[in-house]
């Protein structure tokens, strides 16, 4: 899938993999990408859209970070399954 926009503000790069987003997901993507958190850049999907906490459709690369079911959409984000049951490398 092509990259079709990468939008920098000052704040890190978003790619935008569609042609069109809402003002207000574009917003949202910036304020996310400003996290310390985040690992270099945020990433927006063709579903893009605002969302709850999190855009709908976005992709945040995180260092140090594991945020799971960002999502608030029924059936959204990871099934935690046998992966949480896996120490994290610091053992907690």
């Amino acid at each position: 899938m092509p990259v079709k926009m990468i939008l920098d503000q000052g704040r890190g790069p978003m790619r935008i993999y569609t042609d069109e987003v809402e003002s207000a997901a574009l917003q949202q993507l910036g304020n996310i990408v400003r996290f310390d958190l985040v690992h270099h850049h945020v990433a927006a999907m063709p579903d893009v859209q605002l969302g709850i906490g999190a855009t709908v459709g976005a992709v945040i690369p995180t260092k140090g970070a594991i945020i799971p079911l960002v999502g608030v959409d029924i059936g959204c984000g990871p099934a935690p399954l046998g992966w949480l049951r896996t120490p994290l490398p610091d053992g907690r």
